[in-house]
């Protein structure tokens, strides 16, 4: 559905996009990750037209964003950071005139009570949007983008500055809104494409430094080699314990003291089941351990890993 190839984008002698390349079929939900300023406004702009690129091509269903613009504007809905509301409107003033702005062929008032109650708008309808609190006018914004029913979505930062009530409402509507549309989630926020995504593209520096299935950036990693146990016996002492054994290689205390217990988080060398060794060195200090699981590294954890590693590339 959205064809990225080697864009490239010059700001002076700056890259902020330095040969990007990406591709989202269609009805896939894509989260496009990375910290503030690795560059992904500016692809996003470059996508919906509003930015020009330096160098590269975009093309939205086979149709090249800078050769016909207008027709491909007409595929995409887009939500940028800062919505673009006109607060003295109503709510319904606005949606009507973004309705006509587009050009839409249905019949207006069934649609935008459509879009209103897909939104959760329609009880503010009739209100002044300066009126309305920050998650009301997001979801507003998420309105204007979907008028018209555009085949792509795409969504810049939809849920910064929210609480976290408004968070997971607009991560619901999110993934309402998967089930008819392809979508784009730019992000620098984790456990947004946690929540939302089945896929993810890292961007750092203007560059792609990953792209794959949110579930498989671990396997990938190497670092399905963790897991949380919890150990009746002085903290520190098992904690040095637990350091000696072959393979462990990071030991940190988890939470606060349960009684006589102390919950560890306990990374090993992934080639080596730890297990049966930690079971023995404990036993003989008469340490029990009163449970253990198994914990999935976080987003967090692989987003530094895939900046170590992309340095580590570049050095060579």
């Amino acid at each position: 559905m959205i064809e990225i190839n080697n864009l490239v984008r010059k700001f002076g002698n700056k890259y902020a996009l330095d040969g990007v390349s990406f591709t989202v079929g269609k009805g896939e939900i894509v989260g496009f990750l990375g910290p503030n300023g690795a560059g992904k406004s500016t692809t996003m702009n470059i996508i919906t037209g509003y930015l020009s690129p330096t160098s590269g091509s975009v093309s939205v269903d086979g149709i090249d964003v800078f050769s016909e613009p207008l027709k491909v504007k007409r595929l995409i809905g887009f939500l940028p950071e800062q919505p673009p509301l006109y607060i003295d409107m109503t709510v319904w003033e606005y949606l009507s005139f973004v309705f006509d702005l587009k050009g839409c062929d249905y019949n207006k008032r069934a649609h935008l009570e459509e879009i209103c109650d897909l939104v959760k708008i329609t009880d503010v309808k009739r209100r002044l949007i300066k009126n309305l609190s920050k998650g009301y006018k997001q979801r507003v914004g998420i309105a204007s983008a979907i008028i018209g029913n555009p085949p792509v979505i795409i969504f810049d930062e939809p849920t910064v500055g929210l609480d976290p009530k408004q968070i997971i409402e607009i991560r619901t509507l999110l993934r309402s809104l998967a089930k008819n549309h392809t979508i784009i989630l730019s992000t620098h926020i984790l456990s947004e494409v946690q929540a939302v995504c089945d896929r993810i593209v890292v961007i750092n520096e203007g560059k792609i430094i990953a792209d794959q299935k949110t579930a498989k950036l671990s396997e990938t990693l190497g670092q399905n080699n963790r897991f949380r146990v919890k150990i009746a016996g002085p903290s520190k002492e098992v904690s040095n314990l637990l350091k000696t054994i072959h393979s462990v290689t990071k030991v940190t205390q988890d939470g606060v003291r349960e009684g006589d217990a102390f919950n560890f988080i306990v990374e090993y060398n992934g080639s080596v089941d730890i297990r049966k060794m930690m079971f023995r060195a404990l036993a003989d200090k008469g340490w029990p351990i009163l449970a253990m699981e198994g914990v999935e590294i976080s987003l967090e954890d692989l987003f530094v890993k895939l900046i170590e590693n992309n340095l580590r590339e570049d050095l060579k």
